[in-house]
């Protein structure tokens, strides 16, 4: 083939300069559900994170990124399933929705990962201002709600987890270490060397505080079994040695749904019917039984009101739990123990039940009662398989309980502005 008879093609010009005129405007769809949660954040009342902003008039310093940035990125990350700082850095670089919330603000992974676990107490309140507002459009009724618990990954490995006599070992060789790293910033003058050695000794300090909170974990723990040993009979009390994680000191070794032992937190939802998170808790308390009467509490603290009826799994089941649900004025509708003999009754009350027990073995045998049991898995279920699946909420990015409220409190009200858009929609 001759030089005449070769293609001719396009070729790319990379170091050619060029100016590109964007419409932010333009570039996102007006159905788009970002403009959704944007309108709801512009809504909220958002005046305690503006109220802790030093940046004010001619005062010295920088201006603060904008606190409903911050939120609507968090909101509408959760809606996508995007659960990592510097992820939804590179997105809101790089993609049309999150560009449009920015609007030109530049953000960063710190900014975005400290505004997500720095405000707990007002994720909480701005969760509560979303069920409002359900619940002023009637879409939350509290007739019917379902608890249901889901089992959280921590930020932990299985290996991090020591008795006291090896975390006491390893708190004297981070001491040790920390001392001696102090004594050679001090014994060398050159600077580079020091920044090395300061860089060093931070580490080490950051390995002995994690140590220590390990073994103030420890304490908590040994207290926590005396409690519950008092209450069981001898031959039922736990004999195996306590071991804390060094890595996250409040995670705790959890049953998972798949049957294996991993760390975890215990994440704790109440569904409306409506298919509203109506209440969130968040403990590493491995069992579910202890859960009932605050997520009631919770729900009145939320709501004002008590749902008036409760669905609960067997996991949650006792005595004491049924009496509680029927003294706040809610039917509970649970299932029964298995009776230990076949010729037992099990819907039958018993000599010693109070009225509210006996009229729940009566309830459970009932036709009704099984039609409104099923729901409780349509409810429940569905909520922990949305918020695990759709929105990564199946494995921790962060340690400590605090900061573990404040995911579930985030993946949470993105759930329920979800559902607000959607009954807007659809109305």
């Amino acid at each position: 083939m001759s030089e005449h008879d070769a293609p001719r093609v396009v070729r790319p010009v990379r170091n050619q300069l060029s100016l590109q005129p964007t419409d932010l405007e333009a570039l996102v769809p007006d159905e788009h559900p970002v403009r959704a949660i944007w309108t709801l954040v512009e809504r909220l009342d958002l005046s305690a994170f503006y109220d802790e902003i030093a940046s004010r008039g001619s005062n010295a310093g920088r201006p603060a990124t904008d606190p409903a940035v911050l939120l609507a990125l968090w909101l509408f990350a959760n809606s996508e399933g995007v659960g990592s700082a510097r992820l939804l850095e590179r997105l809101c670089e790089r993609d049309a929705p999150y560009r449009w919330i920015c609007g030109g603000v530049p953000v960063n992974h710190h900014t975005l990962a400290d505004f997500r676990v720095e405000h707990g107490k007002k994720l909480d309140r701005l969760m509560t201002q979303v069920l409002a507002a359900l619940m002023k459009e009637g879409v939350v009724q509290l007739r019917r709600v379902a608890q249901d618990g889901m089992k959280v990954r921590a930020s932990a490995g299985a290996a991090s987890f020591r008795r006291r006599q090896s975390l006491e070992r390893c708190r004297k060789e981070a001491e040790e270490q920390v001392r001696k790293l102090r004594r050679e910033i001090e014994s060398d003058p050159s600077a580079s060397t020091k920044r090395v050695q300061a860089a060093k000794e931070r580490a080490a300090q950051a390995r002995l505080d994690a140590v220590e909170a390990a073994l103030a974990e420890v304490e908590v723990v040994e207290k926590q079994r005396v409690e519950r040993d008092e209450k069981k009979p001898s031959d039922a009390r736990r004999r195996g040695e306590i071991r804390v994680s060094t890595t996250d000191a409040e995670s705790r070794v959890m049953k998972m749904a798949d049957g294996g032992f991993r760390p975890a937190y215990n994440v704790q939802f109440a569904t409306d019917e409506s298919g509203v998170i109506v209440g969130t808790d968040v403990t590493n308390n491995g069992t579910d039984q202890p859960h009932v009467v605050p997520m009631l509490d919770e729900i009145r603290r939320r709501t004002g009101e008590t749902p008036r009826e409760y669905l609960v799994d067997g996991g949650f089941v006792t005595l004491d739990n049924i009496e509680a649900i029927a003294e706040r004025g809610a039917t509970p509708y649970a299932p029964l123990p298995k009776p230990k003999s076949k010729a037992v009754d099990p819907h039958a009350p018993k000599r010693n039940d109070t009225p509210a027990i006996g009229a729940w073995r009566v309830r459970m045998g009932t036709e009704d009662a099984k039609r409104v049991y099923v729901q409780r898995g349509v409810l429940a279920e569905r909520t922990n398989a949305d918020l695990r699946v759709h929105r990564r909420l199946d494995r921790l990015n962060v340690r400590g309980l605090v900061k573990v409220k404040t995911i579930v409190l985030l993946a949470a009200i993105s759930f329920n502005i979800m559902r607000l858009i959607a009954s807007r929609l659809s109305a």
